[in-house]
């Protein structure tokens, strides 16, 4: 079957959808390989999947109106569980599970969880391997398999150029060397504006501007923190061409920060900071409003309370 993204929409569930919940979730769970002992799943019925849905939510994925995925969340004490993560096979491997997590992600931090966490079976290495993928690290074993875990995104609203260069600040606060910075956003989202933040709050040496000409530039600190290397990816085609600049040899010893690094400079460390800006909808005119998504990826995140960043003025 052929599937187009744009065909993709993913939405929160609703107990009419729970019927064709437990279709897609009998048929994921049947196509994986017997396990031992077996899968749970194939108990499911539409009046379990309320039930679930009445103790959390749900999100469900849609191919030219059909269920195609579907993620039960269920959150307790500040952290989120993922549950019954399944994609009909119909519509597996065209980015349905990674949407549909997403999605999911989101709803945990709308209910408050600083992190979300899943169990998987061991036998399964693919799929241990997505999670991973995704930035999900191995918390503990669980019988017959691992629990991985992730912090949720933070999402911050922030009002002027001034507040996102006070955000830049507070953020170099929890940075140290080695750390990676990926900052995505469309022309003029204040990407560059953060950066300079984040240079004031290393003293960096040197006016912090874009670097798109020159593709990268260093900033040595004045006050004996981490140097900032500034990287601007716009012009970058590849991977390829981003491994040109030779950021290996800076990396261990200094914050770098990737403008329009997304898709470029994920392999460039294990551990990262995924900052995403974007202009809220229906935001008035006049309104410099702007929307600041931070996604962290790793270990090194794993007790870093992203949420504080919103302080007293985000």
């Amino acid at each position: 079957m052929s599937v187009s993204v744009s065909d993709l929409v993913v939405s929160v569930a609703s107990h009419d959808d729970a019927a064709e919940m437990v279709e897609v979730i009998h048929a994921a769970f049947g196509a994986r390989p017997p396990l031992d002992p077996p899968s749970t799943a194939g108990a499911e019925t539409p009046e379990s999947l309320v039930a679930t849905l009445r103790r959390g939510t749900g999100v469900v994925a849609r191919v030219d109106g059909r269920v195609a995925g579907v993620v039960l969340v269920l959150a307790e004490d500040g952290v989120a569980s993922l549950q019954r993560v399944s994609v009909h096979p119909d519509f597996q491997r065209h980015g349905i599970a990674s949407a549909m997590v997403a999605a999911a992600e989101q709803a945990a931090a709308d209910r408050g969880c600083s992190r979300v966490e899943l169990f998987a079976r061991g036998e399964l290495a693919e799929l241990v391997a997505f999670w991973i993928r995704r930035g999900y690290v191995v918390d503990r074993p669980a019988p017959h398999g691992v629990v991985l875990t992730r912090p949720v995104p933070v999402v911050l609203s922030i009002p002027t150029a001034e507040d996102m260069q006070a955000l830049g600040e507070r953020l170099a606060a929890l940075l140290r060397a080695g750390d990676l910075v990926i900052a995505t956003g469309d022309l003029g989202a204040g990407k560059t504006t953060l950066t300079q933040g984040i240079g004031r709050g290393l003293a960096s040496a040197g006016p912090v501007t874009s670097p798109t000409f020159v593709l990268s530039r260093v900033h040595p600190s004045r006050a004996g923190r981490p140097t900032l290397v500034h990287v601007d990816a716009y012009r970058l085609r590849s991977a390829t061409e981003l491994d040109d600049l030779d950021l290996d040899a800076t990396l261990p010893t200094a914050v770098t920060m990737v403008e329009w690094g997304a898709g470029l400079a994920e392999d460039l460390a294990p551990d990262r900071l995924d900052v995403a800006l974007t202009v809220p909808a229906g935001r008035p005119d006049g309104d410099e409003t702007r929307l600041v998504t931070l996604t962290a990826t790793g270990p090194r995140w794993r007790d870093v309370d992203l949420a504080a960043l919103g302080g007293p003025r985000g």
